[in-house]
């Protein structure tokens, strides 16, 4: 891959690696390299390669990802990555050989991300890695996921610099049944808010029933495009936002919500996460400094994918610049 170090100078962050091309789970499967393909080379032919600072992403440590896991289920996940063939994690999600260094760098780009906005390097950053984080829960993986990417992001941040508020928000297709799990414990109640909106009824079926205190989910019928979505922004996550007065925002950024996604039922369109990422830097310029982490969730339909990663790292370049 062709990865540029930092020129220096804050702008937004491209945080990614090679290693996240390597894992894949069988031919067919809808969550494969080719989606890391087509955003990179989205990226590159819109010309915003050349207008954001493409990283490496570094490899999250047992640790990192045990302030969100459990012990147990992190290390039977490193003790059991094969050397060949594959290892079926559950009936959508396995490990192929270079799956365990692809998940470690797809959780470690959002702690690198969160380090680089903090220092000041980039005023913001997206993460283009995979496998996906949203649907892995503290014990088990899940829906594509092995390790919840955007949690452990949103827990260093708060556990290791030392942040006291952070919101997540979520707006891939799929309920962020994961991050709701690990984040809406008494622990980390007043120290995590999550605004998500997503197709119900819908994979992980989730969401809907007695959801934490500092959870803001609002469930989308399927046929749903901008009009539904942009009001449950503008209705739900922004007045929560506004109270809870984050110091940094990271988002699930799914792209399956997309009209021509056809693992979803949704209708949004690139102008939508357009509007919405503009509408989270807002509230980000308000309270947070600017401060927003970005990391790639879902999105299945290739060409749709790319363009609408285009879409959002776009404002969030032009909000850097």
């Amino acid at each position: 891959m062709d990865v540029r170090p930092a020129a220096g100078g804050a702008g937004t962050a491209y945080v990614t690696h090679a290693d996240c091309l390597k894992h894949e789970m069988g031919a067919g499967h809808p969550e494969c390299p080719q989606r890391l393909g087509a955003v990179n080379e989205h990226m590159r032919s819109s010309g915003l390669w050349d207008r954001v600072r493409v990283l490496d992403a570094p490899l999250a440590s047992a640790d990192d990802l045990k302030r969100v896991h459990r012990s147990a289920y992190v290390d039977l996940i490193f003790e059991h990555a094969p050397a060949e063939g594959y290892v079926q994690l559950d009936p959508d999600t396995a490990m192929n050989p270079h799956s365990l260094d692809a998940a470690r760098r797809a959780a470690g780009a959002g702690i690198f991300a969160v380090d680089e906005v903090l220092a000041g390097r980039s005023a913001n950053a997206f993460c283009a890695v995979r496998p996906c984080g949203h649907h892995a829960t503290p014990t088990r993986s899940m829906g594509f996921c092995i390790f919840n990417n955007i949690a452990v992001a949103a827990a260093y941040a708060l556990e290791a610099k030392g942040l006291e508020r952070v919101a997540v928000i979520d707006f891939d297709v799929h309920h962020g049944n994961g991050t709701e799990d690990m984040f809406g414990t008494p622990e980390w109640q007043g120290r995590v808010l999550m605004a998500s909106f997503f197709q119900h009824p819908f994979y992980p079926y989730s969401g809907t029933s007695n959801p934490a205190p500092n959870m803001v989910n609002v469930p989308l019928a399927a046929g749903s495009g901008g009009a539904a979505a942009r009001k449950a922004v503008q209705d739900s996550w922004l007045p929560a936002l506004e109270s809870f007065a984050p110091q940094m925002i990271l988002i699930s950024a799914g792209f399956d919500a997309h009209r021509e996604d056809l693992l979803g039922g949704m209708k949004l369109v690139e102008a939508d996460y357009q509007w919405i990422t503009r509408a989270l830097m807002d509230v980000a310029d308000t309270h947070a400094e600017g401060r927003v982490v970005s990391m790639l969730e879902g999105g299945y339909h290739l060409g749709a994918l790319g363009r609408s990663v285009v879409a959002h790292v776009e404002t969030l370049a032009g909000a850097a610049a």
